[in-house]
């Protein structure tokens, strides 16, 4: 797929990952359609867009009349999008045992829930059009490896891969590409937005700068997802340390335990 005058639809579109692919897709041609609950990032992406923005616009995607309204506000400007880019996430740094539901409801309602209502809103005006598309869906390294100390954010990631990867198969047919992205460590503003508690807390500005000084650039994403778009890979890493924990896990499980050890030492949860 060629991206010159396609609709594409970003979610999280406000920085990190979201920003990236938006600006990456308009600068490949394409009409770009962002979200985020930032009004003050959103309309300095506006600016950033120019002409290629076809609509931005404050939504909260775990929240299921936002979203409605806000695929009808789209399907009003053209029949259907080409691409989704479920990309809207966040984090919570804590054991189980230091997980409440509160945090869970926070965290699936955006992780999960709102990917389950980025293709809810959007899948139907795709197929009803009959020329295909394509789904990304933003999960994570951690929906491959089940890190420690991070339940729940491990959960809600392997849920949109196992969605990403099922959904696929259903959308074969209609010739509609789905592909889940996982990501390693990234330099995002995930952290800052974070909630970490127990043994977590007070160590944010610690882990936030870590993903700073050893995290790949979202632009490093933005173009893998471009790429995804083209070419349907069921699943794409993106970083050299996701690639070499992605292989581990299916070849060296042992190995890969001891690096989920490493791992947390090296993110100060140890």
């Amino acid at each position: 797929m060629k991206s010159a005058n396609k609709v594409v639809v970003v979610t999280g579109a406000g920085g990190g990952i979201g920003r990236a692919t938006a600006l990456a897709f308009a600068e490949d041609g394409a009409k770009i359609v962002a979200t985020d609950i930032d009004q003050a990032r959103l309309d300095s992406l506006a600016s950033e867009l120019g002409d290629r923005a076809l609509l931005v616009q404050k939504v909260d995607v775990a929240d299921r009349a936002q979203m409605k309204a806000f695929a009808d506000a789209v399907h009003a400007k053209a029949p259907a999008a080409d691409v989704v880019v479920n990309n809207a996430g966040v984090a919570v740094g804590a054991a189980f045992l230091d997980t409440s539901l509160d945090d869970w409801d926070w965290l699936l309602g955006i992780n999960l829930k709102g990917v389950i209502h980025g293709c809810h809103f959007f899948l139907p005006k795709m197929v009803e059009r009959g020329a295909g598309g394509h789904i990304v869906n933003i999960s994570s390294i951690l929906g491959i490896f089940p890190a420690p100390q991070v339940t729940a954010y491990v959960a809600s990631k392997f849920a949109v891969l196992g969605f990403s990867q099922s959904l696929r198969a259903e959308m074969e047919p209609h010739k509609i590409g789905v592909t889940a992205i996982c990501p390693g460590m990234i330099n995002t503003g995930i952290i800052e937005g974070s909630r970490m508690n127990g043994q977590h807390a007070g160590r944010r500005d610690k882990v936030a700068a870590t993903f700073t000084k050893g995290g790949a650039p979202p632009s490093l994403v933005a173009r893998h997802i471009l790429d995804a778009v083209r070419t349907n890979p069921a699943v794409r890493t993106v970083g050299r340390d996701a690639a070499v924990i992605h292989a581990l896990t299916r070849v060296a499980p042992r190995i890969t335990k001891r690096l989920g050890s490493t791992l947390t030492r090296r993110l100060g949860y140890h």
